[in-house]
């Protein structure tokens, strides 16, 4: 349906006889459910009036916003009334008639008993499209999902100061937002050793700013401990005054899709919330991002946490010199199709080195973008997966991004190196990988315990029954403890014992 004369070509007036003929009864009805359709394609909630015929029907057109159009209508796109409504009954006077009408738009309808031209006319309003037609409950009011209230902003406090010792990028002092360089960021020998530096601080400050998480605290504490933790180690918090953006982390909870500005917002049992750090050292940005539980979650959401990081994990595994970019948007989608969630189209990874955001643009849905990896190349996937609708809505401080729809989402990021062989993870998890060792070599144990064999005494039995002629071989046995501490900087104690088995 396209423009009002096109429109009207569908609505007809229909004059009514005395005596009620069930034929125009019909009729009515059936031109009503037309210009239902018609107010649909303008955004418009049609008033019904129960149980009586409609005489006769007319459309009126008023006034209409300018460039609302379809989309933006059924999108619940602001605006004045486009269509304004006035029902009578067909046995009823025009004194009777039922009327809704928004004041100013349209003269009362005449008509007199026993017949003449009785109006049925469509209001606008700015109504779902589920309400609209045949008397569906209205959407739920926003911020009823896992029984939280949507997001509101808190109190943002000052920037951090960061020490005139620091390096700092280009845009820190003056808050500009640089212009998107499309060209890749390929990185010679040199480079490539400053990434894995940059990468692996990126990754020791998210595992510390994990390490703190806990209801009760704000995600202003978070943006402060992140700062402190970065400055110490001599670089600069990449975000701090990017285009203007007041913290040196972004922190969205819930149902923020990202850039989430750090403020007095306190984190309550059962929230989710990404923190994404990127850090400047050296000349270079090392980028991470992961959505963490807030105590203990739903296993809707858990499962939402879950699938990013499967998504996230499955497109670096295809990483590769040669491979199409937009293969990386493909796998992505498919594992949150799998999974029922939605892919957000909106936000994309990006190359990432020297710069803080360049070429390539890694969509995270499919897609055909042009390109392929190359040796060398450094780079970010950062998918955002959501529970419900992938559409987002920007509040006025121009960065952070919420659902549309409130249903809440989950993103996971790294940086990523292109190598001859594969792909590198700049900014793997050292807490993560101590975790992942600790647990295998918890099930190894368990294992050889549950076999009747004490792992000491296997080994004693193989060095005593090995023949002489046989090389030794060297067994490690690793214990890690981690222990989560407040102060900024994660304590990994390891201790090993080395055994050489020798011939008697």
């Amino acid at each position: 349906l396209r423009g009002e004369i096109t429109c009207k070509r569908y609505v007809s007036t229909i004059n009514s006889t005395p005596g009620g003929d069930t034929r125009f009864a019909r009729m009515a009805t059936s031109v009503g459910r037309h210009m239902a359709c018609l107010a649909a394609s303008r955004g418009a909630c049609v008033t019904r009036v129960g149980g009586r015929g409609f005489a006769a029907a007319t459309l009126v057109s008023s006034s209409a916003p300018a460039g609302l159009g379809q989309r933006g209508a059924l999108l619940g796109g602001s605006g004045n009334v486009r269509w304004a409504a006035v029902a009578s009954s067909s046995s009823s006077s025009s004194s009777g008639a039922v009327e809704r009408r928004r004041s100013g738009h349209l003269p009362t309808p005449g008509g007199g008993p026993g017949g003449g031209r009785r109006p049925f006319i469509v209001e606008a309003g700015k109504k779902g499209f589920a309400e609209l037609l045949g008397n569906l409950a209205a959407p739920k009011a926003e911020g009823d999902f896992q029984g939280r209230p949507r997001l509101t902003k808190g109190k943002v406090s000052a920037k951090q100061h960061v020490p005139a010792g620091i390096g700092k990028p280009p845009y820190a002092d003056t808050g500009f937002l640089p212009d998107m360089n499309e060209r890749i960021q390929v990185n010679d020998a040199e480079g490539i050793v400053k990434m894995r530096a940059a990468g692996l601080l990126a990754a020791q400050v998210l595992d510390y700013a994990d390490s703190i998480i806990k209801p009760g605290i704000t995600t202003d504490y978070i943006d402060r401990m992140v700062h402190k933790m970065i400055i110490d180690a001599g670089a600069y918090p990449s975000p701090l005054n990017y285009g203007g953006f007041p913290k040196s982390v972004c922190t969205s909870l819930n149902e923020c899709i990202c850039h989430g500005i750090p403020d007095t917002t306190e984190l309550v049992e059962g929230d989710i919330i990404n923190v994404d750090v990127t850090v400047y050292l050296n000349g270079h940005h090392g980028d991470t991002s992961r959505t963490i539980h807030v105590g203990k979650v739903t296993d809707v959401v858990a499962k939402l946490v879950e699938v990013t990081d499967r998504a996230l994990n499955a497109a670096i595994a295809i990483c590769g010199p040669g491979v199409p970019v937009r293969k990386i948007g493909a796998v992505i989608h498919a594992i949150a199709d799998e999974a029922g969630l939605g892919v957000v189209e909106k936000f994309v990874g990006h190359g990432v080195g020297q710069e803080f955001h360049s070429g390539p643009t890694v969509r995270h849905h499919r897609n055909n973008e042009p390109g392929e990896l190359v040796v060398g190349q450094t780079f970010t996937i950062e998918p955002m997966l959501t529970i419900g609708r992938t559409n987002d809505r920007m509040w006025k401080d121009d960065w952070t991004a919420v659902t549309a729809d409130g249903k809440w989402t989950a993103q996971a990021e790294h940086t990523l190196l292109i190598t001859e062989t594969g792909v590198e993870i700049l900014t793997a998890s050292p807490m993560k990988a101590a975790a992942a060792a600790a647990a295998t070599a918890a099930a190894d144990d368990a294992g050889a315990v549950a076999g009747g064999v004490n792992s000491t005494a296997a080994v004693k039995h193989a060095v005593s029954t090995r023949p002489a002629a046989v090389a030794p071989v060297r067994t490690r046995v690793v214990r890690i403890r981690v222990r989560r501490v407040a102060s900024p900087s994660i304590h990994l104690s390891v201790v090993r014992r080395d055994v050489e088995p020798r011939p008697v």
